[in-house]
């Protein structure tokens, strides 16, 4: 900005106002100011103009992990919605315990954001207190913590459902594969899934075997490695409830392996809506993923602009999508 204020003979705030379009600059001093910023290449940083304003017109967005279809797709329709509203992204990706722990004790996005939205991403007690010392918004997508706003589906109704529609069709023994990626922290969704998951079978009069549920690390074999587990049991399940697509197809991928038939000898449901379960013909629970991140991101621009929401708890309607990997058991 000096260097457009010396070429254009004018002070600072001359030129600051006239960028801005505020009123107190000459037509011509205007235009000469103008010229002078396009000849210098000159674009007003966000950043700066933010220290005067108390605002930087940024949202951070904060991921366990990149490379999940779910958590990419929260932060793809996150960066659709703010993309024409001169908001910029900043994504910290926060993967495992270490990499959690050293988010936290910096805070890297304190004073750099106006908000900050968490996507499915499990923390410690001491994490959540440490949340307030960032002093700006936060918002949770993909699940629920404290009292912040949030968007989520209803994850005990929707493993009810999952499981629930199993169960109906006669299978008795009904396999769980999770992810253990949490690592002592606790995931709002998981805690519900697994809720809705016991009562279903309460609600179908069927003893629940905590055999049948299995824990894997996350990564792309975690549903094959899982499935394993299960099918080493003395009495193996006949239809198993995945905690994503991505853990299906998996699950779908070592079934062939063995030269089993889906759903002749074993059912499959997943979760997310992925497109890929639609390719492999994976009966799922499509949970409107871009709708949670695009609601998300719309609840943080309304913060940013000094809105109180009305409607702090945004609930996505989830959908059983029935693709035919699901049958009686054989």
């Amino acid at each position: 900005m000096a260097d457009v204020a010396r070429l254009a003979d004018v002070s600072i705030a001359t030129v600051s106002r006239a960028l801005r379009g505020r009123p107190g600059v000459s037509a011509p001093t205007r235009d000469r100011i103008l010229a002078a910023a396009d000849q210098l290449a000159y674009v007003i940083s966000p950043a700066a103009s933010g220290l005067s304003q108390r605002s930087t017109r940024r949202i951070a967005v904060v991921v366990p992990r990149l490379d999940a279809w779910f958590q990419a797709s929260m932060v793809a329709a996150i960066e659709e919605t703010v993309r024409d509203v001169d908001v910029d992204l900043i994504v910290y990706q926060v993967d495992g315990e270490t990499q959690r722990r050293r988010f936290f004790q910096h805070l890297p996005s304190r004073r750099k954001v106006d908000a900050v939205v968490l996507v499915a991403l499990p923390l410690r007690a001491e994490e959540e207190e440490r949340l307030d010392l960032l002093g700006v918004d936060v918002i949770v997508a993909g699940g629920r913590l404290r009292d912040y706003p949030h968007v989520e589906v209803d994850d005990r109704a929707l493993a009810l459902a999952a499981t629930g529609h199993l169960l109906d069709l006669g299978h008795v023994r009904v396999g769980l594969i999770r992810t253990l990626d949490t690592e002592g922290a606790v995931w709002s969704s998981d805690v519900r899934r697994l809720q809705g998951y016991a009562d279903a079978h309460d609600a179908a009069g069927v003893p629940l075997d905590e055999d049948l549920v299995v824990s894997e690390p996350y990564g792309v074999t975690s549903g094959a490695a899982g499935l394993a587990r299960l099918l080493a049991l003395p009495r193996p399940p006949t239809a198993v409830f995945c905690y994503s697509d991505e853990i299906a197809v998996a699950a779908w991928s070592e079934l062939g392996r063995r030269g089993l038939r889906v759903p002749g000898q074993m059912s499959v449901v997943g979760v997310d809506g992925h497109p890929l379960s639609g390719l492999f013909g994976i009966t799922t629970i499509d949970q409107g993923v871009p709708d949670q991140g695009r609601i998300a991101a719309q609840m943080a621009l309304r913060l940013m602009d000094g809105e109180v929401l009305t409607e702090s708890v945004v609930r996505v309607p989830w959908t059983l999508v029935d693709r035919g990997s699901t049958g009686p058991p054989a």
